[in-house]
C-alpha cells in the first residue's frame, strides 16, 4: 500500500525531485559551499526545511537573513528567492510545494 522513498546522502550538489503531484511536491536538495537555486519566483507557496548546514535565503528585496538546521520557512507564492549555501558546512534542504489557493496545479 506505502510507497517507501529513500533520501540521498552525500555532499555533491543535487536536487531530487523525489515526488511530482499537480497539488504539490517534495524536493530533498544538497548543496556545497556556493552552491545554490538561480534567482527564481516561486511558482507555490513552499515549505523549506534546512536539515544540515545553514541556508542564505534573500526574498525579495529584503536582505539575506540565514537560517540553521531544524529551521522551517514558509515562502509565500509569487516570492522572488535567492537560495544559496555560503557557509563551509553542506546545506541539506527538504522542499514540500503547495499548490497556491485558485490554481489548480503548480
Amino acid at each position: 500500500m506505502e510507497k517507501v522513498y529513500t533520501l540521498t546522502k552525500g555532499n555533491d550538489k543535487k536536487i531530487d525531485k523525489m515526488v511530482l503531484k499537480p497539488n504539490g511536491q517534495f524536493i530533498h536538495m544538497t548543496f556545497p559551499k556556493g552552491e545554490g537555486l538561480p534567482l527564481h519566483m516561486s511558482n507555490a507557496e513552499l515549505f523549506m526545511t534546512v536539515i544540515r548546514g545553514t541556508l542564505s535565503l534573500g526574498l525579495n528585496d529584503q536582505e539575506v537573513m540565514q537560517y540553521n538546521e531544524n529551521t522551517m520557512i514558509n515562502i509565500p507564492y509569487q516570492t522572488k528567492m535567492n537560495v544559496r549555501n555560503e557557509d563551509e558546512e553542506i546545506l541539506e534542504l527538504i522542499v514540500v510545494k503547495i499548490v497556491p489557493e485558485g490554481k489548480s496545479q503548480i
